[in-house]
C-alpha cells in the first residue's frame, strides 16, 4: 500500500516523501521532526479527496473529518470497555486461557517440593513451557 501511495506522490509532483508506518490513534511519528513541513503555514492536500487545507473550505472539512474520525474512536473504544464489562458481569473469563488445569498446577507444585526435580524436567512432562512452570 505505501508503494501505491508513494508513486501516486511522485506522480502528483513531490519532490521529497515522508513515510511513517504507524496507526492513526498514535500522536508520534518518527519522519515528523526530519520534515520541513513541520513548519507553520504548510497547507495539506489529499490527492484522492481534493482536500486542500489551504483554502477556508478545504480546512472546515478536514475539521470535520477529523472531529468525526475522533468521535468513531471514542465510539469504539466505549463501546468496547461496555462489551468487557457486561461480560464480566456476567462472570465470563476474560484474557488468554489458563496453559495449565488446576490439577496440573497442583502436580507441578508437588513436583517442585522435590529437589530432585528441575523446571525444565516438570514443563517436559506437563507439556508446557518453563515460563509456565515458573508462572
Amino acid at each position: 500500500m505505501l508503494d501505491r501511495q508513494i508513486r501516486a506522490l511522485t506522480e502528483a509532483g513531490c519532490i521529497r516523501i515522508f513515510a511513517d508506518k504507524k496507526s492513526g490513534k498514535n500522536a508520534e511519528r518518527e519522519e515528523l521532526p526530519s520534515c520541513p513541513a513541520c513548519a507553520s503555514g504548510i497547507g495539506f492536500t489529499s490527492l484522492h479527496e481534493s482536500l486542500d487545507t489551504t483554502t477556508p473550505g478545504g480546512r472546515l472539512v478536514f475539521h470535520v473529518f477529523a472531529t468525526l474520525a475522533e468521535f468513531i474512536r471514542e465510539l469504539i473504544v466505549q463501546g468496547t470497555n461496555e462489551g468487557l464489562d457486561a461480560a464480566r458481569a456476567r462472570g465470563a473469563r476474560l484474557g488468554r486461557p489458563p496453559t495449565m488445569t488446576d490439577e496440573q498446577v497442583r502436580h507441578a507444585r508437588d513436583l517442585l517440593a522435590r529437589p530432585e526435580n528441575t523446571v525444565a524436567s516438570i514443563a517436559k512432562l506437563l507439556g508446557v513451557s518453563r515460563n509456565t512452570i515458573y508462572n
